[in-house]
């Protein structure tokens, strides 16, 4: 109750000056655009500015990092991505810190449901017809991904093996040169969220075998999902959410929450995140924190299988 009684006034105290927003990536990742639209609104409700601050490297490990050993007072914030909060402990030989150990749970800011997509190449049209044919392929197929260790390269790890593929994984630079491969047929699939690929669908170049979601997409409403696919249940989205410093205020953490939850919960909000192919975040930092651990062991078992292992 003393807690409840006191929790109003620290509410109003907090913020008094910017937020720093540490996005470990560079402008314009799915995190980057999913935050920028909804950063007046934040701002507003907050009554002071919200800044981005980009610190790149070491697939995310740096700037993770650089909030890890801020100061826990609720101004300084990390926008991570599923890698840097559940996968890269497991995956990189030294990354200097636990996230599970030391950051503190804010919120999910959006999913990116998966979609699997095939070139246009591929004699397939739908993942049954996928697996003969990578069957009948195996060993000489191909998929890509946006770096070693990211989501769409274990999960299609995963995806090869339950098929029986032995496809080979080939890393690119990001989502955009992956595409560009799929649509050269130097890479027989990749998987990825709505907005990168999604715009060459209607012209046949690629096709979309499944969205990995529990529902199917709304702006691709012929798209099974991969369990109507049939599809194993190998394939992960990815997602972004906020954390503190291990130590920041729970008063603190509950007020930029509260914030966070209302304004993904606006209908305009919702409409431009699913033109983007984002479903926004709408949990709590209790049931953010659940998720953590939940996903860090199951993504454990998946990188220790993969045998990937990385240096920063």
């Amino acid at each position: 109750m003393a807690a409840a009684a006191t929790a109003p006034a620290a509410w109003a105290q907090y913020p008094e000056h910017p937020i720093r927003v540490v996005l470990p990536y560079a402008p314009g990742a799915a995190g980057d655009i999913a935050l920028r639209q909804i950063q007046p609104l934040l701002e507003k409700r907050l009554g002071q500015p919200v800044v981005v601050d980009y610190k790149t490297g070491a697939g995310g490990n740096i700037g993770a990092q650089d909030v890890v050993r801020a100061k826990p007072d609720g101004y300084t914030l990390v926008l991570g991505a599923t890698n840097n909060f559940v996968i890269n402990q497991f995956l990189y030989r030294k990354l200097g810190f636990d996230p599970l150990a030391d950051l503190e749970p804010v919120g999910k800011l959006a999913d990116v449901p998966a979609f699997i997509y095939i070139g246009a190449q591929v004699p397939a049209s739908d993942y049954a017809q996928f697996v003969r044919y990578a069957r009948g392929q195996a060993g000489r197929l191909n998929y890509g991904s946006p770096g070693m260790g990211t989501t769409p390269h274990l999960s299609g790890y995963r995806l090869s093996k339950a098929m029986g593929a032995d496809m080979t994984h080939i890393a690119y630079r990001g989502s955009a040169p992956g595409v560009q491969a799929l649509l050269a047929n130097e890479i027989q699939l990749y998987i990825g969220g709505y907005s990168i690929a999604a715009a060459y669908m209607p012209q046949g170049k690629v096709r979309a075998l499944a969205v990995a979601a529990p529902e199917r997409f709304a702006a691709l409403p012929d798209v099974p999902t991969a369990a109507q696919a049939g599809m194993p249940d190998a394939v992960q989205g990815n997602w972004w959410g906020f954390a503190a410093p291990k130590g920041t205020p729970p008063d603190r953490i509950a007020r930029f929450a509260a914030v966070l939850h209302d304004v993904l919960g606006l209908p305009e909000v919702r409409q431009a995140y699913l033109a983007n192919g984002f479903v926004p975040g709408r949990d709590t930092p209790a049931e953010f924190g659940a998720a953590w651990q939940r996903e860090a062991s199951e993504w454990q078992s998946v990188v220790r299988d993969s045998g990937v292992i990385l240096d920063n």
